[in-house]
């Protein structure tokens, strides 16, 4: 990403419009917040640490990986994030994800566009409850 960020400011200088990146991400592939990839400054960081520094926005695609992340959740996805469903947990996580500005999901079914659209009236998670996905297992001592 740095690289690419240099090329833009190389070519068009601060000016330049390389400000956005869509990247799959989603409960089944996490490595946009988990594996570092990037190196920025001679430090090793994750592509959203990365962004972050480089001032790029990051949207997310794949959201639902095809609908596969849509049911059959872990009971600690249910109560790390409560909401009626896979889908909304799923999504919700996306959309709550530091460094996410977009969550992009495919929908084939009108009744899908009415199920994820109640999540516009549905705050993004809290840290609390965002961590408790991360959390899982460990004590809490």
């Amino acid at each position: 990403l740095a690289e690419i960020a240099a090329i833009a400011k190389e070519i068009a200088g601060d000016g330049h419009h390389f400000r956005f990146v869509q990247l799959p991400f989603n409960l089944g592939m996490t490595e946009a917040s988990t594996l570092g990839n990037q190196s920025l400054d001679g430090k090793t960081m994750t592509i959203m640490e990365a962004s972050e520094e480089l001032n790029v926005t990051l949207i997310a695609s794949a959201s639902l990986l095809q609908g596969q992340v849509a049911s059959n959740l872990p009971e600690f996805v249910a109560e790390a994030l409560g909401l009626d469903s896979d889908a909304a947990r799923a999504l919700q996580f996306v959309r709550s994800s530091p460094g996410i500005t977009t969550a992009l999901v495919g929908m084939s079914r009108e009744e899908h566009v009415h199920a994820n659209a109640k999540l516009i009236s549905v705050a993004p998670a809290t840290i609390d409850q965002f961590s408790k996905l991360f959390s899982r297992g460990q004590s809490s001592t």
